[in-house]
């Protein structure tokens, strides 16, 4: 940040603090409001999700070697390939949209191409099997299963755009790198690299578990012993570092879990705050914009192409974590919210958010991050019509 930005920026808090009304009811309970977002953000996302996710992200750095992310993600690879492993990512993560943060910035950095990594952004939080099931039970199956074709076909094209928007810039970025580089070593480790990795992306599965709303099922029963199944892998893990890794690569390791924590953790924060100062927390209406204020503007007595676009637009501002979509949507659904808007807000809300805006740029910066939020939007606004119609 030059100079003249830091002037700027320091005169926008000066003045933001001068004329802000504390006094306000409206404004005292939105910044409670935004500080209780925060604190359930840190307590139920930063030490399950968040941190398995950096250390994951430092360990694509270090131990996965980069013919093996140039092979099926780089910008050489078949397209088949790579948009295939980034549009399944979703249904093997089952993560959250600020979990895929970390993971998408160590493949990106790692080498992967720009489409195939932001195929992977979308799909990681979006094509989540448990997600699209509870929509499918609790919304109707209809919406199910528009939703699951919808994030699927969404990550694919999305990902295609972002490379043909910006093919010269990623022509020039991969420039002389070698797909199929990398020699005996890399072979010689490739068993043990991907056991490594399953056992961490196990890890992440486990250890974010959430408590389901039903305390009956499959996922219910996970949930119990999900604890117990996250320590023996954690202790997993730790056997495989010090045993298939010097202790060099181990503090690279650190080094670069650090790195993408340092990046990634205040901005998610920042971007939290402001989140549920604007927004609230999801089924709570103490944000500056109520939401009646969002519902009025999405009914099925609103113009279709308006609804749609607010319904898009919301979604890609608020913060929702992944299965809270659909208890928000059914209450929204409650008070006259369409069908059409309903799928808009569930194909660009739990891959986006504010937040998420503010890391995404970080790593692509501000020209790709518009172009990516912005066909996430156009694309939701498009399906959402389409489905209403239909």
């Amino acid at each position: 940040m030059n100079e003249r930005n830091k002037l700027l920026l320091m005169v926008g808090l000066f003045a933001g603090a001068w004329f802000v009304p504390a006094e306000s009811p409206a404004v005292a309970a939105a910044i409670v409001e935004s500080l209780a977002m925060l604190r359930e953000y840190a307590r139920e996302h930063v030490l399950a999700c968040l941190i398995p996710a950096f250390f994951i992200a430092g360990a694509i750095g270090v131990f996965l070697a980069q013919d093996s992310v140039m092979r099926y993600l780089g910008s050489r690879a078949k397209r088949v390939v790579a948009y295939g492993v980034a549009a399944v990512s979703g249904a093997v993560l089952a993560v959250c949209s600020c979990t895929i943060l970390p993971l998408f910035a160590g493949i990106y950095k790692r080498g992967a191409g720009l489409g195939p990594a932001c195929a992977f952004l979308y799909a990681g939080p979006a094509v989540n099997v448990l997600a699209i099931v509870l929509t499918a039970r609790v919304l109707g199956l209809e919406l199910g299963l528009a939703r699951a074709i919808g994030a699927v076909v969404f990550s694919v094209v999305i990902g295609l755009a972002m490379a043909f928007l910006f093919r010269r810039e990623e022509s020039d970025r991969n420039a002389g790198a070698d797909p199929f580089a990398g020699g005996d070593d890399h072979a010689s480790r490739t068993g043990r690299t991907l056991i490594f990795f399953a056992s961490l992306m196990a890890l992440l599965i486990f250890a974010a578990w959430g408590r389901p709303k039903e305390p009956v099922g499959w996922a219910m029963a996970v949930y119990e012993v999900h604890w117990v199944v996250a320590g023996a892998l954690l202790a997993a893990v730790l056997a495989m570092t010090f045993a298939w890794f010097r202790s060099d690569e181990r503090r690279e390791w650190l080094d670069q879990t650090w790195d993408f924590t340092k990046m990634i953790l205040p901005l998610l924060f920042l971007g939290v705050i402001v989140a549920g100062l604007l927004l609230g927390r999801p089924g709570t209406d103490a944000g500056l914009i109520p939401a009646s204020w969002v519902s009025g503007l999405v009914g099925d007595d609103v113009n279709p192409l308006l609804a749609n676009f607010v319904a898009s637009v919301a979604g890609a501002l608020m913060y929702i974590a992944t299965l809270t979509e659909v208890p928000i949507l059914q209450g929204l659904m409650g008070q006259g919210m369409g069908k059409g808007p309903a799928l808009a807000l569930l194909l660009a809300g739990p891959a986006l958010s504010l937040p998420n805006l503010l890391v995404i740029r970080s790593v692509l910066g501000t020209r790709k991050t518009l172009a990516y939020s912005a066909l996430v939007v156009v694309m939701a606004t498009v399906s959402g019509l389409l489905y209403g119609m239909v």
